[in-house]
C-alpha cells in the first residue's frame, strides 16, 4: 500500500500556484501544497513546544523566510 494519495485541484488553480512558486525554494506545486497543508494542520493543533526548546533562526533562514513571504505577496 502506498503512503501517498492523489488530490485533484482545478487546473487554473494549479497554474496559478505554479506561477506563485516560481523563484521560491519549492521544486513543485505538490511540495508547496504539502507545505501549506502541513502548516494549516499544525496551526490548528495545540502547541506542544517548550519555550526552552525554541532555537534561534540563522540570518540565512530568516532571509529565506522573507523571500518566500515576498514571493507570496505578504512583504514588499
Amino acid at each position: 500500500m502506498s503512503d501517498k494519495v492523489t488530490i485533484k485541484i482545478p487546473r487554473p488553480l494549479y497554474e496559478k500556484l505554479k506561477k506563485l512558486i516560481e523563484g521560491t525554494g519549492y521544486s513543485s506545486v505538490t511540495d508547496f501544497v504539502v507545505y501549506v497543508l502541513r502548516d494549516l494542520v499544525s496551526a490548528s493543533e495545540p502547541s506542544q513546544i517548550n519555550e526552552n526548546e525554541i532555537e534561534e533562526l540563522t540570518e540565512e533562514e530568516l532571509e529565506l523566510i522573507r523571500k518566500r513571504l515576498r514571493n507570496l505577496g505578504y512583504l514588499d
